[in-house]
């Protein structure tokens, strides 16, 4: 791959080798050093508050790191029903970033869904429990002996028989009904100087303090989004007229603008009806002169439409155990489909949700 080569030819790329049809949902994310901000390639905001996304067209762009550059495959708009998803290779990549939001702690789980959903994992990935394989402890992770024993317990006497394809289905189901499901957290403050987490979800806008959801805005009670500097707005209209302003305040000026780029990419694609309803938005006023964006890309409901038509022979899937990275599948030194044992298994670490 040439270093000037664009971020969709990468992207597509990776879209041929997985042999994966329904792409819209997915993104790559550039990994820099610490000491260098994050940074987006040709397809977008894929959140975190990492850093600036050259636009459509651009090249890759990469930043001053030096070589070899780490990238990562991953999901960009989180479907609003994983299970309903055309295809079984799409829903797998989509278990494997879900699965992999709920070792970083950005999937909040109360202890009887962290529970089920673990068990789901090793149901998908080891199969059914034999005593002679799965000594006491098997289930072993950072967390308390009652969680461990809980999720043996149901990986014994619920899960037996579910093939890795199903397994991987109930987990999408479950993780679905979470109220944090589709999180990529931007670090903010909040007026009071508070530390918030910020994220646009499928089903709009989320604002998280500590292990808390103390803000959900839906799509459609957002009217306007916009930033000047380190402050990003969002403007909300509820029920019986009443219009309020949520402020917060990101990182750096880049950081804020990446914030606000993604919530709009995020606002079109999940509450438009068709692409040629996306209009140019500008941040400007008369005392700041702002910028512009546009969301260049398909809607979701273009996107079910256009899933809904797909036919083929199912793809073959070489599903894989995980291997640990800094924050996601790497595209370079991440698994290859076909070349980790699914008994090479990372010990899920799960955020319990307080309350």
């Amino acid at each position: 791959l040439q270093r000037d080569a664009k971020g969709q030819y990468l992207f597509d790329l990776l879209c041929h080798h997985l042999n994966l049809l329904e792409k819209d949902y997915f993104g790559i994310r550039f990994l820099s050093p610490p000491a260098v901000p994050g940074h987006l390639l040709e397809r977008g905001c894929l959140g975190g508050g990492s850093g600036p996304a050259p636009s459509r067209g651009d090249t890759a762009a990469l930043p001053a790191a030096q070589p070899p550059f780490t990238m990562c495959f991953r999901v960009k708009f989180y479907p609003t029903d994983p299970a309903a998803l055309k295809e079984e290779i799409t829903r797998y990549l989509v278990f494997l970033q879900i699965k992999r939001d709920l070792y970083h702690g950005r999937l909040l789980c109360k202890t009887s869904d962290a529970a089920l959903l673990a068990a789901y994992i090793l149901q998908a990935e080891i199969g059914d429990y034999d005593p002679g394989k799965h000594p006491e402890g098997y289930s072993s992770n950072k967390h308390s002996e009652k969680l461990e024993r809980k999720i043996a317990e149901i990986h014994k006497s619920e899960l037996s028989g579910q093939t890795p394809a199903t397994s991987e289905l109930n987990f999408l189901r479950k993780a679905q009904t979470l109220e944090t499901y589709g999180v990529d957290p931007h670090p903010c403050k909040d007026v009071s100087g508070n530390a918030a987490f910020l994220a646009f979800t499928p089903f709009g806008f989320v604002v998280l303090q500590g292990n808390k959801r103390v803000h959900f805005i839906k799509w459609n009670e957002v009217t306007k989004m916009k930033f000047e500097g380190k402050t990003f707005y969002l403007y909300v209209s509820q029920k019986e007229e009443k219009k309020i302003v949520l402020t917060y305040f990101a990182p750096t000026p880049e950081a804020c603008k990446h914030l606000w780029k993604c919530g709009i990419e995020n606002q079109a694609f999940y509450k438009l009806e068709k692409s040629s309803q996306v209009r140019t938005v500008s941040s400007s006023n008369l005392f700041f002169k702002g910028s512009r964006f546009r969301y260049s890309g398909r809607v979701a409901k273009e996107v079910m439409e256009s899933s809904a038509k797909i036919k083929r022979e199912p793809p073959e899937i070489h599903r894989a155990g995980l291997v640990p990275s800094r924050s996601c599948p790497s595209i370079t030194h991440g698994p290859r489909l076909s070349s980790v044992p699914r008994t090479r298994r990372r010990a899920v670490h799960i955020s319990i949700m307080e309350g």
